[in-house]
């Protein structure tokens, strides 16, 4: 149990005095009215004896008395109504709450911290933050008492206002006051009525009530004199006769009212009465007769029950038993105030009015004093000698009746000494609780001399009597006697001065047990749980007293169910080792019964006090349960801001109820808020709790929304909310923009320079202030969850913001602006209507803005009205709100308007030592934004843009731009990543219409028709690569596109060509375009915009292209120019027949080249057109000669083998292969830059050893263009498309795509899958040694092999007669020519080295003859001959192949042999004649 103000003895002997009636005259009870008292009220503060009073017991022992108090009532004829006092003991609780502003107190309980006091309120409220602060301000003292006066408060008045029973005489009165004034004009013969009064109500039978102790009760004659007014003399004269008639014992002369109550106001006099006051007695019999309260009875019953008490009457609502304990009301019940509200309303109101008129008011200190000796003489002189004659005279009657020789007293001890007597058990005596003893009954007698010397404290003799009795009354099977006799006996020997016996606490259990089974009583059997619970808690037997306490809880009585049940709890907090948990528990049942008693603040705070155990534990449903409570409780209360945290706090909570109760959670919750904004419309908007929103998942994009495509007409795909964030992509769009900005500033990117973000996302760079563009959209992507498992509806969910005005090209500042839900002129904010989020759904909402003015915006959250859907409870797992359409949602009506706010943390920073440390997190500052000045705005569309291309095909395509703002643009340009993939044509190429014309056979490249006459013969044409934008030192990635005057005008539009040539490797291919561009008028703050494209093209297979060169034996071609060669092309038709190809025709061969040209056609094969079908190959065979030099131009030779010549040198044609060769440049480039640092060094060595290496180099780029034909759809189409093989080095195969892809064609498909399954996916690791300048290689043999080329002239068959002759001389040329640009030594040795007996087998045997070695130099370009001659003896066929031939340049020291002529046997024939 809680802690008590008093102790348990104090307790006890308090609530069982002597009762003393009081009966006053008119005029005495005037005289006590000045003061606003009557007597009884007047006496009531001084009825506690300040000193110790003495008595004889009937063993004429002196027995001391201390801190005795008795209690001074009006007479009261009528019995108390049950139903006043349940509403006497209902004010009492109500009025009895925590006191404010004290220091809380905690019971430290285990691991739990509990507060149990005024601020328990605020401590175990989840929206109470400071709970643990509460705590720390305490005394450091680990160990609080929970104290709880309203329990204090109903005990006091629940047995004060006890009526009197027959069974026993606690509460009778011993003795009666009669008062009469001294002002009166006969005060004896006023004295005599009233004694005649007291004896007519005492002894007639028509007033049962109230109850007198004994027959010859003790009259005490108290004369009143008011000082004030009155003649004192005539008082005394009076008092005098009095003291003769009844004896100076028997009378006393009291003197009140000496201050005159309009002078001396400012004189402090204490008011002891008011405590006294405001706890409302039975006896106050006044304040129910003028009490505006009205009991309500019960509908189902109108009889009241047999004790009087505790009825079913509460809030007029008769008790379900059928009902759970804590099943809740129902929610619209619950919300409305109850009468009990407004019955407590009219009670404060009375205190109020009470408490403003004094008490005392005509009394002095003096006053005082007096009345408190009067109460002393009264009881020393006139109540303790008749208590004591009367405990004689009944002890001497018992001792005559029994025939007992002693006094009990002394018998005592032989009587208990014995052998006990087995008692019956409860369940074996008859039911005869309605058994009666006459008055003078013995049994009565010993009663009522026990209960006598109970109320003086002799309790020993208490003891004796009531076991005594209660033995007599077990016998007669009296059970109500009985019962009360145990109780007063185990109370007796609690009692008893040094604990002579234990405390027996079975005789308090079977009094409890027959006072409720039997006797059917609840008041006398709550009296005993009170009394022994206190006496149980006072030796620490916590459980037992809980045990106790909640054993006589029950369903007729809210009030003391809900107060034993708190008591209960206090008592298993209180144990050696506390059990937080029941306690918590029983608080919970504590405060449901509370809240059933009307008892609003009381259940409100057992539920707060529950809370802390239960919070934060994973008790969802206890939690849910216990804020729901709290919730409505507050409400109720009208502690609106209590109950909206409450009801927030089970809706923000993971919550396990099921969808029905989570409705009603919310429905509650909704109608609450709307309580609270009601009361305070004008203030700001509230945080609402639902739905959740991601913060950090808040996507803002500037911008208009793409268009849709039309038709062949297809927008850029640009940027838009529906596409997911790619941290590659995003890098790559942000690497081609710093590469354009970058040219268009001459190589350096601005120190300013912020790239373009359309979207900023959680994982953008959000640390600068984004840019937005005046009367541009600005769209805020909100995401929200519904933790509910019932759908939300949001209606009018727009944007919050706050705008400050700044014009960016002056220097002052604007006012600024808050919020605006709808359309102003500064922002235009688009609100959607309804917004319906299905149970447990994440959806996003895209809010739009519209800035119609510059300057600084910043985005604050979301305003809404949060409601629920009508009949949105899910029934058997089916959401009937799914399948609504917008606009046809059917709200209950309830909904609430409010805010959430979108807080965004930035980054975590990790970057110095400190940030490292600590933790600190960057700004976030994509919510907002700048407003812009005016910008242009670019549209582009593509127009007959392909999907899907072949390998090397050229489409003709045609693009659109738009300026669809008011802004004309200039500077306009694209960059890409693969500019091979398209061109725009080159500078000096004629534009070709622009209305996109394009029918299947029109070709896309430039053609001319052909002379028959010139097929396979090579047409010449050259074009500078400067015209194709190749070759300037800019980026090929950046290219300019060419608008008409520069500039594009507000509004309108023009369309370019561009030509497309499908990538290389088969797959779907990413190409991204970035279109950058820039207004006339240059801005502070935005220098430019772009605009993003991203094409997806899905190659097929084509052709596959191999190609070789070799020198060609002849040295002198027919101009008579040496060094001319040969080029094999091996063309594959490697595409499968899937994508409806039927066949390949290669229509035309171009060389591109400064230095080479292909010269002819040299197939053997005449067919004039080369077709390929699946899987077929031809072979091509062309001849190459040296052009003249040119520097600047690229010779194009075309070979063609159809009817029209492909001009290779213009658009498009030159242009992709300008763009191949674009990496080839950018490689040349960054070795010249190199070389140029190495050539001051080593000069002479590098340029030597570059002379070597370039004999072998061959700079011819070769063009296959073709044609494919195509079914589709029952129609013929014809494709066309080029192939570009780079030729670098002599004899080194060339392919037309990587060399992956000639060794997946090699292999086949189906192998190529396979080894790349066998292949892990990795890559080597390589370790790279830093070198400081590290000189270009030196030559290889095979690159110093081909200084000189050799050519044999023979005839290849020579006729001899050896028997003319036997020797046979044959006259052989021998030519020698030097292809480098550098003078080469040569030394040729005719000597034979093949020595082994296969090649003399193969080849025979001859002699060089004449000189065997010759040394020779030859300058550049320089062919020379030697005239030699052979001798063979008899026939045969020879190898004439057989001189070695040595070079080595002029400075250096090391000979290599040429390999040229082994490249083919010499074969002669001999024949003899």
């Amino acid at each position: 149990m809680a802690q008590c103000v008093q102790s348990v003895q104090e307790f006890i002997q308090d609530s069982f005095v002597p009762l003393v009636a009081a009966l006053c005259s008119e005029e005495a009870e005037r005289l006590t009215r000045k003061n606003n008292l009557s007597f009884a009220e007047l006496v009531k503060p001084f009825c506690r004896l300040t000193s110790e009073a003495h008595m004889r017991d009937p063993n004429n022992q002196v027995h001391i008395i201390k801190n005795l108090k008795i209690a001074v009532n009006n007479i009261i004829t009528h019995p108390p109504q049950p139903g006043a006092i349940r509403k006497l003991l209902n004010d009492v609780v109500s009025v009895s709450q925590p006191a404010e502003g004290l220091v809380a107190n905690v019971i430290t309980a285990g691991d739990y911290d509990l507060n149990i006091s005024d601020r328990s309120v605020k401590a175990s409220v989840p929206w109470y933050s400071n709970w643990k602060e509460t705590l720390m301000e305490l005394n450091t003292s680990t160990f609080y008492s929970a104290t709880t006066p309203w329990f204090e408060s109903y005990r006091e008045c629940f047995l004060q206002s006890m009526p009197a029973s027959d069974h026993e005489f606690l509460n009778h009165y011993v003795a009666c006051m009669l008062v009469v004034s001294s002002s009166e004009p006969e005060p004896v013969e006023q004295f005599l009525k009233l004694s005649q009064e007291q004896h007519r109500i005492q002894h007639s039978s028509e007033y049962l009530y109230p109850k007198w102790f004994i027959p010859n009760t003790l009259k005490y004659y108290v004369l009143l004199h008011d000082v004030s007014t009155g003649e004192e003399q005539r008082a005394d004269s009076i008092y005098e006769e009095m003291k003769q008639r009844y004896g100076t014992q028997g009378c006393y002369l009291l003197k009140i009212n000496s201050r005159v109550s309009n002078r001396g106001m400012d004189e402090q006099i204490p008011d002891p009465w008011s405590q006294y006051l405001q706890k409302n007695t039975i006896q106050n019999q006044d304040c129910y007769e003028d009490c505006p309260y009205t009991v309500i009875p019960n509908k189902s019953t109108d009889h009241l029950i047999s004790d009087g008490l505790d009825s079913e009457i509460k809030d007029g609502l008769s008790n379900n038993f059928k009902t759970h304990p804590l099943q809740l009301d129902h929610p619209s019940g619950s919300l409305d105030t109850t009468d009990y509200m407004k019955a407590t309303a009219v009670l404060q109101d009375s205190k109020k009015a009470n408490s403003g008129t004094p008490h005392g008011a005509c009394l002095t200190l003096t006053d005082h004093d007096r009345i408190r000796q009067f109460i002393q003489e009264f009881t020393f002189r006139g109540l303790m000698p008749h208590i004591e004659k009367t405990i004689r005279q009944l002890n001497d009657q018992l001792i005559s009746r029994k025939g007992l020789s002693r006094s009990l007293f002394s018998a005592t001890k032989k009587w208990f000494s014995g052998s006990k007597v087995p008692e019956k058990s409860i369940n074996e005596l008859k039911n005869t609780s309605g058994l009666l003893y006459p008055p003078e009954a013995p049994e009565l007698q010993i009663r009522k001399m026990a209960d006598l010397c109970f109320l003086v404290q002799h309790y020993e003799l208490a003891y004796s009597c009531y076991h005594t009795a209660k033995k007599d009354f077990l016998n007669d099977q009296a059970m109500l006697y009985a019962a009360g006799a145990l109780e007063m006996a185990a109370v007796s020997a609690f009692l008893q001065p040094g604990a002579p016996r234990p405390y027996p606490a079975h005789y308090m259990e079977t009094a409890i047990q027959t006072y409720r089974d039997i006797c059917k009583n609840m008041v006398l059997a709550e009296r005993c749980v009170l009394l022994s619970a206190e006496i149980l808690k006072s030796q620490s037997k916590y459980s037992e007293a809980a045990a106790l306490l909640i054993r006589l809880t029950s369903e007729d009585s809210d009030l003391r169910s809900a107060l034993l049940l708190e008591q209960a709890a206090h008592c298993f907090i209180n144990m050696k080792s506390p059990m937080v948990r029941k306690f918590a528990f029983h608080m919970i049942l504590a405060g449901h019964r509370f809240s059933k008693a009307g008892q609003k603040k009381h259940a409100l705070r057992c539920y707060c006090q529950a809370m802390q155990v239960y919070k934060g534990k994973g008790w969802s449903l206890a939690e849910d349960h216990i804020n729901f409570t709290i919730g409505r409780q507050s409400f109720t209360l009208r502690q609106l801001d209590n109950a909206v945290s409450a009801f927030r706090h089970i809706l923000i909570n993971d919550s396990k109820q099921p969808p029905a109760q989570q409705g009603a959670f919310l429905r509650e919750y909704l109608y609450v808020y709307k309580n609270v904004t009601q009361l305070s419309p004008d203030g700001p908007l509230p945080q609402l709790p639902l739905p959740y929103i991601n913060s950090s998942a808040t996507r803002v994009f500037f911008g208009h929304d793409r268009r849709p495509a039309e038709g062949e007409k297809q927008a850029a795909t640009h940027v838009s909310l529906d596409q997911e964030y790619d941290s590659e992509s995003s890098q790559q769009w942000k690497e081609l923009e710093e590469q354009v900005v970058c040219v268009i500033n001459k190589g350096i990117i601005p120190s300013n320079f912020q790239p373009t973000q359309f979207c900023l996302n959680r994982y953008s760079d959000n640390s600068r202030f984004p840019l937005a563009v005046i009367e541009e959209p600005i769209t805020v992507e909100v995401s929200f969850r519904n933790p509910l498992k019932v759908p939300l509806l949001l209606t009018d969910l727009s944007l919050l913001w706050k705008f400050q005005p700044k014009d960016f090209n002056a220097k002052h500042d604007g006012q600024t602006e808050e919020l605006g839900t709808c359309d102003d002129d500064t922002i235009g904010t688009e609100a959607i209507a309804e917004f319906l989020i299905n149970s447990e759904e994440t959806k996003v909402a895209r809010l739009k803005l519209f800035p119609h003015q510059t300057g600084e915006l910043h985005i604050l959250g979301v305003v809404y009205n949060l409601g629920t859907v009508q009949g949105a409870v899910t029934l058997d797992g089916i959401e009937p709100s799914i399948g609504l359409q917008t606009g046809k949602f059917v709200s209950n009506g309830l909904s609430v308007q409010g805010r959430q706010d979108l807080e965004i943390q930035g980054p975590r920073l990790n970057n110095t030592k400190e940030e490292k440390t600590s933790i600190k997190y960057g700004p976030d500052r994509r919510l907002d934004p700048i407003i812009t000045e005016e910008m242009p705005l670019l549209e582009v569309f593509f127009i007959n843009f392909p999907t899907g291309l072949l390998c090397g095909e050229i489409r003709k395509a045609y693009v659109e731009f738009v300026n669809v703002s008011k802004c004309p643009l200039t500077a306009l340009k694209v960059v890409s990543k693969h500019p091979e993939f398209f061109t725009f044509g080159g500078n000096t190429a004629a534009l070709t219409p622009l209305s996109p014309s394009a029918s299947e056979n029109c070709s896309a490249y430039k053609t001319v028709v052909t002379d028959p006459t010139s097929v396979r013969t090579a047409l010449l044409s050259s074009a500078s690569s400067v015209d194709f934008g190749v070759g300037t030192g800019s980026q090929p990635e950046v290219i300019h596109v060419p608008l008409p005057d520069a500039v594009l005008l507000p509004g309108a539009s023009v369309q370019l060509p561009m030509w497309l040539r499908g990538p290389d490797e088969e797959g779907v291919h990413e190409i991204n375009f970035l279109f950058y561009y820039e207004s006339i008028r240059r801005h502070s703050k935005m220098c430019h915009r772009v605009l993003r494209h991203t094409a997806v093209i899905c190659t097929s297979r084509s052709l596959h292209i191999r190609a070789t060169v070799c020198r060609s034996n002849a040295l002198e071609d027919e101009e008579g120019r040496g060094d001319n060669m040969l080029v094999f092309v091996d063309v594959e038709n490697i595409n499968t027949s899937e994508t409806g190809v039927k066949e390949f025709h290669i229509v035309q061969v171009s060389s591109n080249s400064k230095h080479w040209k292909l010269q002819k056609s040299v197939n053997i094969s005449e067919d004039k057109d080369t077709k390929l079908a699946s899987r077929e190959r031809a072979k091509l065979c062309f001849k190459a000669v040296r052009c003249k030099n040119s520097e600047e131009n690229y010779t194009f030779a075309d070979i063609v083998f159809g009817n029209e010549q492909i001009i290779s040198s213009a658009s498009p044609c030159a242009d992709f292969f300008f763009q191949s060769l674009s990496s080839e440049f950018k490689r040349i480039h960054v070795q010249s830059r190199s070389h140029a640092s190495q050539r001051a060094v080593k000069q002479s060595f590098d340029e030597t050893v570059r002379l070597i290496q370039r004999c072998s180099e061959v700079d011819l780029n070769i063009v296959v263009l073709w044609k494919a034909y195509v079914v589709e759809d029952n129609k013929q189409l014809i494709l066309e498309g080029q192939h570009h093989v780079a030729l670098n080095t002599v004899g080194k195969e060339a392919f037309s795509f990587p060399q992956k892809q000639g060794l997946k064609k090699i292999l086949g498909n189906s192998d190529w899958e396979d080894l790349e399954q066998e292949l892990p996916e990795m890559v080597l690791l390589k370790f790279f040694r830093p070198e400081g300048t590290p000189g270009p290689a030196r030559p290889t043999p095979e690159q110093l092999s081909n200084l000189i080329k050799t050519s044999l002239h023979y005839p290849e068959s020579f006729n001899h007669s050896f028997h003319q002759k036997s020797l046979c001389l044959v006259p052989v040329t021998l030519l020698l020519s030097n292809c480098s640009q550098a003078v080469v030594d040569v030394m040729i040795d005719l000597r034979h080295k093949t020595t082994s007996p296969e090649a003399l087998e193969i080849h025979g045997s001859f002699t060089w003859l004449g000189q065997t070695q010759y040394k020779l130099q030859l300058k550049s370009q320089e062919v020379c001959s030697l005239q030699l001659k052979a001798c063979f003896v008899h026939t045969g066929v020879y190898n004439l192949g057989t001189p070695r031939v040595f070079a080595k340049l002029v400075d250096q020291v090391t000979l290599f042999e040429t390999s040229q002529q082994n490249s083919m046997p010499a074969l002669i024939i001999i024949n003899n004649i």
